[in-house]
């Protein structure tokens, strides 16, 4: 499996509710340097937080990469999602190659679980960071962590 994990791009400090937090323009600006880091790889599917940030991060990669697939909304990608639940709906997602769009502090467990085993040293991701990793199977310790690339 090759696996993305993209952090939301800079939202804005105050909304309604943290849910509803929206890019702000230089998270636009962000994001779409990370996207283009994604060009010409084989995403199948990109799965995203449910979060305003989250879908409008995906909608702007979704459209920088042409997918035919829509994105789709994950539940299980919000901020306090457990890490090992994400890699539960990872391993039955019938896809190879995706691109997770969540938030901190879910990504840097994320990645740390699934490269180092453990969540005791999460991943520094900042805004629209984006971690690449490849393994047989999505499962703690077994994958290879390539690089975390910064906006």
């Amino acid at each position: 499996m090759k696996l993305w994990v993209l952090r939301h791009g800079e939202a804005e400090p105050t909304a309604a509710s943290d849910a509803q937090r929206r890019l702000t323009p230089a998270g636009r600006e962000q994001v779409q340097r990370s996207a283009a880091r994604l060009l010409g790889q084989p995403v199948q599917a990109i799965f995203a937080s449910p979060y305003v940030r989250a879908q409008q991060t995906a909608a702007l990669v979704h459209a920088a990469l042409g997918l035919p697939e829509a994105v789709i909304e994950a539940p299980w990608l919000t901020p306090d999602s457990d890490p090992q639940q994400v890699i539960a709906h990872l391993q039955g997602c019938g896809y190879d190659q995706l691109l997770l769009v969540s938030h901190q502090p879910l990504v840097g467990h994320l990645v740390s679980l699934l490269h180092q085993g453990h969540r005791q040293q999460p991943a520094a991701m900042g805004t629209a960071s984006l971690a690449e990793l490849d393994g047989e199977w999505p499962l703690a310790g077994l994958m290879t962590l390539h690089a975390v690339h910064h906006p």
